[in-house]
């Protein structure tokens, strides 16, 4: 991406790590996270009219449509889970950060789950489900279950008694992101190729799908062969779906570009080998999609930025193909209509959180969840767990 942006975000972001999150005086930290914690502890006092609750994590971002995705993805929660309570999380300090400094958009408080997870167990929430907005169980999911919840769980602060503690057991559990498994990227395969604009797109041309993956060597949980797992279910109904990342060798977008030219890939990810060959592709034509719960930074820049030459729209124009990101039918830009305010959402083509079909994907993960509860599929906690022999 452009230098001279990288080194604006850059010093945005630094700048705002020091003033909200990596203040140089200990007592200044400690201030910081005692007052989030009140403004948290204080919504849930107030919210709760439940004794269960589902947190939704997901990463972040700062744009407005993100933020209005993130309010749809609650209210649908809400809807289809009406005896329980919802909240949502950012796992991103930086976007929590960037968010409060109000970057793209006017200040917006966001808060980390563990600052979610202590005034949830402060008011004694009786079943408690996490839930993953992750599209792949990449790092941030990581983050999620081993690090927040397990914290959680194991009382990381010393607020929680051990009776609390106790009557938690088998009444915590996690829901798993989008793809956790290869069923579910078949799964996401019929319902994107079910979407009346992605229909209309691929039968005029390539429909390719940006998504974000984890670089090489932090293949968490396998979850990067999804990709390549998806485009195949994808491709078994058109050949004229795609589906790169930004972050995973040998899904980049010139890796996607090569594919669209024919050839034969050998996809070495993690412990599983998959060779795939590629006929050539003449359309002229592509609609540029990403493949993430939101359409943030690298929706906007290393997607679909004009003025960038090596955004994935300029590329695939250098190739020769006639690139739409954000349009209808290779026809109005809405994307930048949208981002300037000038529309609605009508003509917007939306980031897969948008997408009722979808949102209803991570729903059934929750329900799966919550499934689980009682069971010995659901967490303990170290007050109730076997000891190791």
């Amino acid at each position: 991406m452009k230098t001279i942006k990288f080194l604006m975000m850059a010093a945005v972001a630094l700048m705002t790590a020091m003033s909200f999150s990596a203040c140089s005086d200990d007592d200044d930290n400690s201030s910081n996270y005692q007052k989030y914690q009140q403004e948290v502890t204080n919504m849930v006092n107030s919210q709760k009219k439940h004794d269960k609750v589902i947190l939704i994590v997901a990463f972040g971002s700062t744009w407005g449509q993100a933020y209005d995705t993130f309010a749809t993805v609650v209210d649908d929660y809400k809807t289809n889970f009406p005896d329980w309570d919802v909240y949502l999380s950012f796992s991103s300090i930086e976007c929590i950060n960037n968010a409060r400094a109000g970057e793209n958009e006017d200040p917006k408080s966001y808060y980390d789950p563990e600052h979610w997870l202590n005034a949830i167990g402060q008011a004694k929430y009786k079943q408690i489900v996490v839930q993953s907005l992750q599209v792949i169980p990449g790092e941030e999911y990581r983050n999620v279950r081993d690090s927040y919840v397990k914290n959680f769980m194991n009382n990381k602060n010393g607020i929680f008694t051990t009776e609390y503690l106790k009557s938690l057991d088998r009444n915590v559990v996690i829901g798993t992101p989008l793809m956790a498994e290869e069923s579910d990227a078949e799964a996401l395969a019929t319902v994107l190729n079910d979407e009346e604009d992605i229909q209309a797109a691929v039968a005029e041309g390539i429909v390719a799908f940006m998504g974000h993956g984890n670089p090489e060597g932090y293949d968490y949980y396998g979850g990067n062969i999804r990709y390549v797992q998806l485009e195949q279910y994808l491709r078994a109904i058109n050949e004229n779906y795609y589906v790169g990342t930004v972050d995973m060798e040998q899904t980049l977008v010139d890796d996607v570009l090569e594919n669209i030219a024919g050839r034969t890939v050998t996809y070495e990810v993690g412990a599983i080998s998959m060779e795939v060959t590629y006929p050539a592709n003449t359309a002229t034509k592509a609609q540029l999609y990403p493949l993430m719960s939101i359409a943030g930074d690298h929706a906007h820049n290393d997607m679909a930025d004009e003025g960038d030459e090596e955004s994935w729209f300029s590329m695939f124009n250098a190739a020769g193909i006639e690139t739409a990101a954000y349009e209808t039918n290779f026809a109005e830009p809405c994307w930048l209509k949208y981002i300037n305010g000038e529309t609605d959402d009508d003509g917007y083509i939306p980031a897969l959180a948008e997408r009722a079909a979808v949102r209803q994907l991570w729903m059934n993960h929750t329900q799966d969840a919550i499934d689980k509860l009682g069971t010995e599929y659901a967490l303990s906690t170290p007050t109730t767990a076997p000891d190791e022999e």
